[in-house]
């Protein structure tokens, strides 16, 4: 029983000894309890009423500012968007004709211009032939015409059939060139072909599907805002997109458009964003997380370390004229880089981001360098 009663004294002894070395508000809270005076210890110098000095030190206490600054609330609205290739053409056929070449591969990437799809064009290319051969005899007989007109055996009826045979022949091989040339497609854009359903030896008739071509060098994203936004939404404004598929990826675009009316049942505004596909990692049909950020009210900002609590709630403290100063504080919005505050703060102001456990409402202070700071209050504590 007595080395449990004299183990217990020891502990209590090494803590309070722990805690007067270590707190520099533990002798003025002793020597009001009269702990001090029991152990027959007298209170260090030094003045624990506010009145400048903090308590056991001879000097001001030691403190880490930072100057309180301005910042915006930053508002933000996120919403879920599906993603389309920048341009998708579905090509198809503009005239009846059975295939016969194919000039790409499933999933490959074709250029504007490049072959497509070859039609058989065996009765063009026969159309062609004698449209040339008409288009001779004609030029031929309009040369006769021009010869024999010096000689005055002309009459106009004559020169003007000449020309009009001459013209019509023009007219027809013009007609069979075009034929012709529709018997072979083209791409219209330069893009990427899909899953291809035709192969050579499929008839087709005028009006069907071919190909589908997509340019994904953008993707747009087209989603819904709340009406409360419409104002601020403009053409050019800068977004983030998040792919749902693509887990950890962010990526930087802007607004492309903004619709002109707000849907009456959903209460939105339709709005499309566009991005940059650089690695073709993107695909159309995507869907995307996007948020926009929206700048809002100016108020305060200072250090989150800074911020202390009490009862009454928030407050920090600020130094003004060599002297701290409690500030109450209400929390407006927490970032990374500091919290926005509403107080009466204006931008300057010094305000205690280390050293804080030792204040009090007009104490003297001293604005020393971080690590003096830090050094300070355990130097004195052990003298």
């Amino acid at each position: 029983m007595f080395r449990q009663i004299l183990l217990s004294a020891l502990l209590i002894a090494g803590t309070l000894a722990l805690w007067i070395a270590y707190v520099p508000a533990a002798m003025p809270i002793l020597d009001r309890l009269g702990v001090l005076s029991v152990l027959g210890l007298e209170a260090p110098e030094g003045r624990a009423d506010g009145g400048g000095r903090s308590f056991g030190r001879g000097g001001p206490a030691l403190v880490v500012v930072k100057p309180a600054e301005l910042g915006k609330i930053r508002d933000s609205v996120v919403a879920i968007g599906d993603g389309r290739a920048l341009h998708t053409v579905t090509v198809r056929a503009k005239v009846t004709g059975q295939i016969v070449e194919l000039g790409f591969e499933d999933g490959g990437r074709v250029e504007q211009g490049d072959m497509l799809v070859r039609l058989d064009d065996e009765a063009e290319r026969i159309a062609l032939e004698r449209a040339s051969l008409v288009l001779e005899d004609a030029r031929d007989e309009a040369e006769r015409v021009t010869q024999l007109e010096t000689t005055g055996a002309v009459t106009v009826t004559r020169r003007r059939e000449a020309d009009l045979a001459l013209r019509t022949a023009e007219l027809e091989l013009r007609q069979a060139e075009f034929d012709f040339a529709e018997r072979v497609i083209r791409a219209p854009i330069s893009g990427w072909l899909g899953v291809i359903d035709i192969s050579v030896g499929d008839r087709v008739s005028s009006g069907d599907s071919l190909v589908t071509l997509t340019d994904r060098s953008k993707i747009l994203i087209d989603f819904h805002l709340p009406e409360r936004v419409v104002g601020r939404v403009t053409p050019g404004m800068p977004l983030l997109a998040r792919p749902l598929a693509l887990p950890g990826l962010e990526l930087s675009g802007e607004i492309h458009a903004v619709d002109n009316i707000v849907d009456s049942a959903s209460r939105t505004l339709r709005v499309q964003g566009r991005l940059d596909n650089e690695g073709d990692r993107l695909r159309g049909g995507m869907a995307f997380e996007v948020e926009l950020g929206f700048a809002g009210e100016t108020l305060p900002k200072v250090d989150p370390l800074a911020v202390q609590w009490s009862n009454d709630g928030a407050y920090v403290w600020v130094v003004r004229e060599g002297k701290a100063g409690r500030v109450p504080v209400q929390i407006r919005q927490r970032n990374v880089d500091g919290v926005l505050v509403g107080a009466e703060l204006s931008p300057g102001d010094q305000v205690v981001t280390e050293g804080v456990q030792s204040l009090r409402p007009g104490a003297e202070v001293e604005i020393v360098e971080p690590q003096a700071a830090l050094d300070g209050p355990l130097r004195v504590g052990r003298a």
